[in-house]
């Protein structure tokens, strides 16, 4: 990517984790549902069925706005957004587009750059279309839902910062309990818009859109494709049409769908059936109270106590830091790195963070390895008996004795047990060559020390003991 700069604007839309629909009182989580199972007469757009606003929508939005550093608008309306789909009834969507609740504001990537947020609105999901070989079927469980669409600016240059951008708004969402982030089920689904322009031009190139994208490598690999396409057709001299263009994550191909609508071809006009929003300071500021620890706080804390590395994978599971900030400080390095390389590498590691241990079970536990009452392996078998329904509940140290991986750290029975090992003929060539000068044959005695104590010797003790004693 170094002939063209690439340019790229993202438009996220993110389902609002409330119970009923934006309009309906009917469920909004459509997962596993059959089709057609969670709607209302408002969803089906039937003669004289009007839309009411779900108040708790108004306050996941408010908690949006805050994890996006954004302005919450006192005042915002709906509008009517003219265009047909056969999974829109009504023929037009409620959204927002003169005055939308949420204004500008920003997100912040891990390498501290910045991706400005031009707005974000609040509008109604449509249904889903079904294909089958010579047909389609409409299903219309997930017409009406709640979504806010995030809009950024044009600040993303490379694929990586479509990634990290995608990525950094999903954290923020989570964290701050706007959607509960279900990628595979389109709990946020990202819209990329990609132009090409040479270095230095003072217009943007043509953009073509790619609609609902569900991970965060797809976006960078959509990026990658476009960047490739859009480059041949400049080399050849050829435009770059304006349009919408779909991902297929098989091929890692986008492809053509329709020529790109502009703002007046969907005839905006005011929403009458719904009044104005009109929050008071009280109202908002009661939300933004709400609002737990986001991502950048995290970094902010645990700045200097956990590897940034080690953080920055650690932030994909809100579930693990909530429990880092309840484990005592002087433990948090060593809980970080057991999270990140002993659980999360487990197969089931998912399931398992249903049922965290306590902070004092880890902080034992961490106390008892910095004393060398355990060993590494000892510490990791102890840990992940903390998630066994049998044993999870016991203490660290009473873990540790029943599978009888504490160390023995007695200086006077670990003095007997290197004894032994150096009067055995079996080690006594090792000694001769210790004392010759050969450092490598420590090992072989530090592991028979081991042996002879069926793995209770603190190896660290144990090979000082047999330095002095060689000595």
């Amino acid at each position: 990517m170094s002939k063209y700069e690439i340019t790229i604007g993202i438009e996220c839309h993110v389902q609002l984790a409330t119970k009923t629909k934006l309009f309906s009182e009917v469920d909004n989580d459509a997962r596993d549902k059959e089709p057609n199972t969670c709607v209302s007469p408002v969803d089906y757009a039937l003669p004289g069925m009007l839309p009411r606003l779900n108040q708790e929508a108004i306050k996941l939005a408010i908690r949006a706005g805050k994890a996006m550093n954004a302005k919450i608008n006192s005042y915002s309306r709906f509008d009517r957004k003219h265009y047909y789909y056969p999974d829109l009834p009504k023929g037009y969507q409620i959204s927002q587009f003169y005055h939308p609740i949420i204004g500008e504001g920003f997100i912040v990537l891990p390498d501290g750059s910045k991706v400005r947020i031009e707005h974000a609105h609040m509008e109604e999901d449509a249904g889903k279309l079904n294909h089958y070989d010579t047909y389609s079927l409409v299903d219309l469980n997930r017409a009406g839902t709640p979504l806010i669409e995030i809009v950024s600016m044009p600040d993303i240059h490379s694929a990586k910062q479509a990634h990290d951008y995608c990525k950094e708004l999903w954290r923020a969402m989570t964290y701050a309990g706007v959607t509960i982030g279900d990628l595979y089920n389109g709990n946020m689904r990202f819209d990329v818009n990609i132009s090409l322009a040479l270095p230095g031009a003072k217009e943007l190139g043509k953009r073509a859109e790619i609609k609902n994208l569900n991970s965060f490598r797809s976006v960078e690999r959509a990026v990658e494709y476009e960047y490739e396409r859009q480059s041949k057709l400049l080399d050849k001299g050829e435009p770059v049409r304006q349009e919408t263009r779909g991902w297929n994550d098989a091929t890692g191909k986008t492809t053509f769908q329709r020529s790109k609508e502009e703002a007046q071809d969907y005839r905006y006009m005011p929403e009458p059936d719904i009044p104005p929003i009109r929050l008071s300071e009280e109202f908002i500021n009661e939300e933004l109270a709400q609002v737990p620890l986001l991502p950048q706080d995290y970094r902010n804390k645990f700045a200097g106590k956990i590897p940034e590395d080690i953080l920055e994978v650690l932030l994909d599971y809100p579930q693990l830091m909530t429990k880092l900030q309840e484990v005592a400080e002087p433990a948090i390095k060593r809980v970080a790195n057991w999270f990140a390389s002993v659980l999360l590498a487990e197969e089931k590691s998912v399931e398992m963070l249903e049922n965290l241990p306590s902070a004092k079970q880890l902080d034992d536990l961490a106390d008892m390895t910095e004393k060398q009452e355990l060993s590494s392996t000892g510490a990791k078998e102890v840990f992940l008996k903390f998630f066994d329904p049998q044993m999870g509940k016991k203490d660290a140290h009473t873990i540790a004795k029943e599978l009888n991986v504490i160390q023995e750290n007695d200086t006077g029975a670990l003095e007997k047990i290197v004894d032994d090992v150096l009067a055995d003929p079996a080690c006594a060539q090792a000694v001769a060559d210790f004392k010759a000068g050969s450092e490598k044959v420590i090992g072989f005695l530090v592991g028979q020390v081991m042996k002879a104590s069926r793995g209770k010797a603190n190896p660290g003790a144990a090979q000082k003991i047999l330095r002095e004693k060689l000595k």
